[in-house]
């Protein structure tokens, strides 16, 4: 009787344990199908951190204060020949932050939709630009001899995958070959197969290798974000170090943020790299000053002014700006950050459903706009060309004002 109860308690305590851990894994896969649906989808975009595991990256103890001087927003600004509503815009692009910094000066701030200053706010694509600055660092430290490596070289459980052969360069220029479908709007796509992958418990590594090629590397831009998580892959490899810890040393850190980061991360505590990351709006206006700044920060050079420079420059045709056969959207690519059509020293960070941190380095602007923006990839994503032109809007105000 005495092992009956045994055998009985261990029963129950192996269905509990099987109960509990579907139902964290069915929670989490409910999270992720229902993460865009139009009535939650601001609630969510401000409350990832608390739907799925995270890591948290601390804030500084000492954070940077900004200046405020505070000020109106043009009332129109012209897109396509057509005079644009500000108001209009900002509601129909479901805009649910607006921060405006002049060097160190806040000149407009405002939270929309029921979101507060105080929100963590996802980042999604924006993310790829933190990585690329963090990537900069471990070239220039050594850890990573040359970006014309192959990425199999640091990285191996990618050998026999598409990326065998491919150049680090190519991937940080989304110009891997690597066939992928980044439709988010297609339940399956592999954007999306993605998402349920690490909603059901699966690895963000092992999901890279089983990518194949579909073009040669290095001749066409086509946007995957996996290639993201592969630079991810190549850090962790090059030095020797969990990926949130080279971050919160070589770059959270430094930038002296008012809050902490939450990382999203799969079952193996690997971070979303490719746009994981939960932070405030002022915080990603404090990353946008550091590129405002070359990479430096007060007397710090964080990220080499070379690298700065060489990630917000189209080095090939491909990557141009402008209408061209290899790739859907006008904007220009450099390594994991975009350059809009005629930019004036303007490049920004990028994110799905109207996420931006524009760079002004001309004038001294940095513009971040979050959004919970559900048509943001209609009409080959003209929303991020119009509001490049509301930016320019902006900066033009400030400038004609000094």
């Amino acid at each position: 009787m005495r092992n009956l109860k045994i055998a009985v308690l261990v029963l129950v305590t192996a269905i509990v344990s099987i109960a509990l851990v579907k139902g964290e894994t069915l929670t989490r896969l409910y999270h992720t199908i229902t993460l865009f649906d139009k009535g939650v989808i601001v609630e969510n975009f401000s409350g990832i951190a608390g739907k799925f595991p995270t890591y948290e990256i601390k804030a500084s103890t000492a954070p940077s204060k900004f200046e405020q001087d505070l000020g109106e927003l043009p009332s129109h600004f012209e897109y396509k020949g057509q005079q644009q509503k500000v108001s209009n815009f900002l509601d129909e692009t479901s805009t649910t932050a607006l921060l405006v910094l002049d060097g160190n000066t806040i000149r407009y701030e405002d939270y929309l939709q029921g979101t507060t200053g105080e929100d963590y706010r996802i980042s999604w694509s924006t993310a790829k630009s933190f990585l690329s600055a963090l990537f900069g660092i471990a070239v220039h430290e050594g850890a990573i001899e040359s970006i014309d490596d192959p990425v199999t070289m640091y990285a191996p459980k990618l050998i026999g995958s598409g990326y065998d052969g491919v150049r680090i360069k190519d991937v940080l220029q989304m110009s891997s070959g690597v066939r992928f479908d980044e439709d988010y709007s297609d339940f399956d796509s592999d954007i999306n197969r993605f998402g349920r992958t690490f909603a059901l418990g699966g690895s963000f590594d092992d999901f890279a290798a089983t990518l194949v090629n579909e073009r040669a590397p290095g001749k066409y831009l086509h946007y995957v974000s996996i290639d993201t998580h592969v630079l991810g892959m190549v850090i962790r490899g090059a030095t020797g170090r969990p990926m949130v810890d080279y971050f919160q040393e070589k770059l959270w850190s430094k930038i002296q943020p008012e809050s902490s980061v939450y990382y999203v991360v799969d079952n193996e505590n690997e971070p979303m790299v490719l746009g994981g990351m939960n932070l405030r709006t002022r915080d990603f206006a404090r990353f946008g000053q550091l590129y405002l700044n070359n990479g430096k920060w007060g007397d710090e050079q964080v990220v080499p002014s070379e690298w700065v420079r060489a990630s917000v420059t189209p080095d090939a045709p491909h990557l141009v700006p402008g209408n061209r056969e290899s790739s859907s959207i006008n904007l220009g690519y450099g390594y994991q950050w975009w350059i809009p059509e005629q930019a004036d020293q303007e490049f920004m960070a990028l994110g799905i459903y109207g996420q931006f941190i524009y760079v002004n380095q001309r004038v001294g602007v940095v513009i971040v706009k979050n959004s919970a923006h559900i048509g943001f990839d209609e009409n080959n994503f003209e929303s991020a060309t119009e509001t490049v032109a509301f930016f320019r809007a902006v900066v033009e105000l400030i400038e004609s004002s000094r």
